[in-house]
């Protein structure tokens, strides 16, 4: 009979804690302090079969585009991975910043973020150049909480975030696999 009821306000708290955390991270994500940074990092995600950016992906880099030409950052890093489907997202970023008038001379491409984790710890690297004191991540607000908890432990004191307000289905199963994702980086 104790194991029983063990079980049952292990779970209990389990899943108060899962909702706690789902509700921070959506509202975090959510919020934007409309302050301005030295820099945005806009994480990847999916680049088409033809090579156009999905609209998630569409999305967050028109976001990072109008911190740019609100003057909100000076710089904007793009930061993805080798897609499966033969392009890298930063470059696909960039070209699409490019079109849209952002000088190639204000966007640094790191095309080595093939994760979150990876991406916290190429800005660090960018940084020994670049001398950032601030950033804004751009990503999907789910996303955010992880991103920026990320670089605070490489070393980034001043960070927020802005997010698209581009909500999918899919985000559900997302905002469920944050929770597993923030406790394990």
């Amino acid at each position: 009979m104790k194991l029983k009821r063990f079980t049952k306000i292990f779970f209990s708290l389990l899943l108060a804690w899962f909702l706690m955390h789902s509700i921070y991270i959506v509202a975090d994500g959510l919020q934007d302090s409309e302050g301005t940074a030295d820099a945005a990092v806009i994480l990847g995600t999916t680049v088409n079969e033809d090579g156009t950016l999905s609209e998630r992906l569409r999305q967050r880099v028109a976001c990072g585009l109008g911190l740019y030409k609100a003057g909100r950052v000076n710089r904007i890093i793009v930061s993805g991975g080798f897609g499966k489907e033969g392009f890298y997202e930063g470059d696909k970023m960039k070209a699409y910043l490019v079109q849209n008038g952002v000088p190639s001379s204000r966007i640094v491409v790191d095309n080595h973020g093939n994760n979150t984790r990876a991406t916290a710890e190429n800005v660090l690297k960018l940084n020994d150049s670049l001398g950032l004191k601030s950033l804004i991540v751009v990503s999907q607000y789910f996303h955010v909480s992880r991103t920026k908890m990320l670089l605070r432990k490489q070393g980034f004191e001043n960070v927020s975030n802005v997010s698209p307000r581009y909500f999918e289905i899919r985000d559900l199963y997302s905002i469920l696999r944050e929770f597993p994702a923030y406790y394990t980086q």
